[in-house]
C-alpha cells in the first residue's frame, strides 16, 4: 500500500469518527453550556492520550503474523457491521443516517436533562456528554491509526492522516456550528466499510502465513471486488424490496 493510499484511506475512516464525535458536542455546547461542553472535549483528549500513550507502545511486542491476524480479524467485524448497515441503507430496508436528525434528538435529550455542576464544571451534563462521546470516538480513531499504521510500518502517516481529517471537520464545525447535514456520511461509511473489509481480509490471510498473488498489489483487487459484492446485495435488496411495495 502506498502512502498516499494509507493516508487517504485513515482519513475517510477518521472523518466519520469526527463528524459524529463534532454532532454531540455542537449538540451539547448549543443547547446546553458551551464552557462544560469544551471542558468535557479536553478532558476527553488528554484521558485518550493517557491511553494511547500507555497501551500504544505494547502493540509493538506483539510478532507481527499474530498481529495481522488478530487486527485483520477485528477489521473484519468492524467492517461487514459497517458494510451491512450501508448496504441496508442504500437498498431502502433501514433509514438513512442523518446527522440533522442526530443532532436534533441530542438537543432534545440535553434541553430535557437537569441541570447542576461540580467545581469549575458548571454544566455537568455537558460535560460528561461530550467526554463520552469525544473519548470513544477518539478511541476508534487511535485504533485506525495505530492497526493501520503498525501494518503498513508508517504510523507516522497513518497518523497524519487522522491528524488532517480532525482537523479538517473540527475547522469545518468551527465554521458552520451546525450538524454538518451536508457531509454524505452514508457514502463515506459504505466505503470505509468496503476498506476495512477488504484491508481486513488481507491481512488476517497473511496472518495465518498465505500469501497473496502479486503482494500488496492484491489490495487493489479486493477493494472494488468487496465494493462491488456489497453494491449487487444492495441493488438486489433495493429491487425485492421495490417488489415487495408494489406487491
Amino acid at each position: 500500500m502506498s502512502a498516499w493510499v494509507l493516508f487517504a484511506t485513515v482519513f475517510v475512516a477518521c472523518a466519520v469518527e469526527a463528524v459524529e464525535a463534532l454532532t454531540i458536542v455542537l449538540a451539547v455546547g448549543t443547547s446546553r453550556h458551551w464552557g462544560s461542553a469544551l471542558q468535557g472535549t479536553g478532558a476527553a483528549l488528554v484521558a485518550l492520550a493517557a491511553t494511547v500513550g500507555a497501551l500504544g507502545p505494547a502493540i509493538g511486542l506483539i510478532p507481527l503474523g499474530a498481529l495481522r491476524l488478530v487486527v485483520g480479524g477485528l477489521l473484519l467485524v468492524f467492517g461487514l457491521q459497517w458494510l451491512r448497515k450501508a448496504v441496508l441503507r442504500a437498498s431502502g430496508h433501514k433509514e438513512l443516517h442523518d446527522e440533522e436528525a442526530r443532532y436534533a434528538r441530542q438537543v432534545a435529550a440535553a434541553e430535557a436533562a437537569g441541570t447542576g455542576g461540580r467545581g469549575v464544571v458548571r454544566d455537568w451534563y455537558a460535560f460528561t456528554l461530550s467526554f463520552k462521546g469525544v473519548f470513544l470516538e477518539g478511541l476508534e480513531v487511535a485504533f485506525i491509526v495505530v492497526t493501520f499504521g503498525t501494518n503498513q510500518h508508517d504510523v507516522p502517516v497513518a497518523v497524519l492522516g487522522a491528524a488532517a481529517a480532525v482537523a479538517v471537520v473540527a475547522g469545518v464545525g468551527v465554521a458552520v456550528r451546525a450538524p454538518l447535514a451536508k457531509v454524505p456520511e452514508n457514502t463515506m461509511k459504505f466505503a470505509v466499510g468496503t476498506m476495512l473489509t477488504a484491508f481486513g481480509l488481507f491481512w488476517s490471510t497473511e496472518g495465518t502465513g498465505a500469501d497473496w498473488p502479486g503482494g500488496d498489489v492484491a489490495v487493489l483487487v479486493i477493494v472494488p471486488a468487496v465494493a462491488a459484492l456489497a453494491a449487487g446485495c444492495a441493488a438486489l435488496l433495493r429491487r425485492d424490496n421495490t417488489t415487495g411495495a408494489a406487491g
